[in-house]
């Protein structure tokens, strides 16, 4: 196989078309060679998606038909491909994807590093140097807290897609190496509020402004530690950076942690108080009924997913230590247990409404008493269990981990 350099590779999304595109212009103005990739999936429900791709003087609009429509196959059959061939071409020095309002940075960054095209993924082509994500001050706030589907604004990424806005603005912020400000908020206590929730769900990404800012200055405001697509490992810690612990303008932040199991049903029911006054939820589940699985759990706005984070290092399937990474080494050593190994709670939660006894009281309750904890396994594995069997996307060779499927998304009518 002949050996070609990989060439740079820069992510934009955010939810807001006209800045976003404002940004890959900037990118595309900051040296000759560049190429800015855009997939718009408005008409995907009717497996059609139409691609741009600007390079040089070059404007070529292609009108793509899926097979399936959605976002996975769109990645599949012909971003990949094309990110590939790009590469292979002599006078493009850089690559940028916009990606479409509905699609996430980690997705995409997972296909990159682990989806086969041919024989190898295309992270032998492109080098991810950066995930900018655009953040309209205008609509941000509202945004992360609402409750909106996709569906209601036309922004699915699929004809199944049941995401709320508020899950994809909040995941494309945490996924971010920078954030570029765009626009303005109405009045000086929204642009405070959401201030606030950026300094906790994204704590250590450097904030840039679209209108002060150029290709250059945008890629230079990476950091040195940036992810640079680095895919969540869902057993790794769940604070990046340091955020603050005070309420600021309402919001705030809880982490609940605890070394015994969640009762099933008590667990199910105790899942609204993470639905109404809360901004975002991410974390692991030991529930008594599934002693051997972990559960992801993540919240925002009005919709809630769990996910299957895969079996705990204590359970008879476990991983070999070996095969983890450090840092989840590292944190099942200190929290240890004789009996139930790396089992345990720990949620991180980003507050507005609600407030902090509010949800430890909630989750405390849902924890096995002590009584129950003396039955033990045996007995908890025969609780009525109201989460349903796990289920696989059917595109699942583009999930960011295989391990990670969707078990459940509620949105609560109040």
């Amino acid at each position: 196989m002949t050996h070609h350099p990989r060439v740079p590779l820069v992510l934009v999304s955010g939810l807001a078309t006209g800045p976003s595109a404002e940004l890959a212009e900037l990118l595309r103005a900051a040296g000759p060679g560049t190429a800015v990739v855009h997939h718009d999936l408005r008409e995907i429900h009717s497996g059609v998606v139409r691609r741009r791709l600007k390079l040089g003087e070059r404007d070529e609009l292609t009108v793509l038909e899926l097979a399936h429509g959605c976002v996975s196959c769109t990645l599949r059959e012909d971003l990949l491909p094309l990110l590939r061939r790009l590469a292979r071409r002599p006078e493009v020095t850089r690559i940028v994807v916009r990606l479409d309002e509905a699609m996430e940075p980690e997705p995409v960054s997972w296909a990159i590093t682990h989806v086969l095209v041919g024989d190898h993924p295309v992270a032998g082509d492109v080098d991810l140097r950066a995930v900018l994500t655009v953040v309209d001050c205008a609509s941000f706030l509202a945004d992360a807290t609402g409750e909106d589907e996709l569906a209601d604004r036309n922004l699915q990424g699929s004809p199944e897609d049941e995401r709320t806005v508020a899950q994809v603005a909040l995941s494309q912020v945490e996924f971010a190496d920078v954030l570029v400000l765009a626009g303005a908020a109405a009045d000086a206590w929204t642009a405070a509020k959401a201030s606030a929730v950026l300094d906790r769900v994204a704590p250590s990404v450097p904030r840039v402004e679209l209108a002060r800012a150029d290709g250059h200055s945008v890629l230079d405001a990476v950091p040195p530690d940036a992810r640079r697509g680095e895919v969540t490992d869902m057993h790794g810690a769940l604070l990046r950076g340091q955020p603050p612990v005070h309420v600021d303008c309402g919001i705030g932040l809880v982490t609940f942690t605890a070394q015994r199991p969640f009762h099933p049903g008590r667990l199910h029911d105790a899942l609204d108080v993470l639905l109404d006054g809360v901004v975002r939820t991410r974390g692991r589940a030991w529930v008594a009924s599934r002693p051997d699985v972990a559960f992801w759990i993540e919240s925002a706005g009005g919709g809630l997913g769990i996910g299957h984070a895969g079996p705990w290092l204590a359970a008879p399937d476990g991983p070999k230590w070996t095969d983890v990474s450090p840092e989840r080494r590292t944190l099942a050593s200190l929290r240890w247990h004789p009996v139930h190994g790396d089992r345990a709670q720990e949620l991180v939660v980003v507050t507005d409404r609600t407030t902090p006894d509010e949800i430890d009281a909630a989750l405390r309750g849902a924890l096995l008493t002590d009584e129950e904890l003396a039955a033990g396994q045996e007995a908890w594995r025969h609780y009525p269990d109201p989460f349903g069997d796990w289920h696989e996307e059917p595109c699942e060779d583009t999930e960011p981990d295989p391990a990670r499927h969707s078990a459940a998304n509620r949105k609560e009518d109040r």
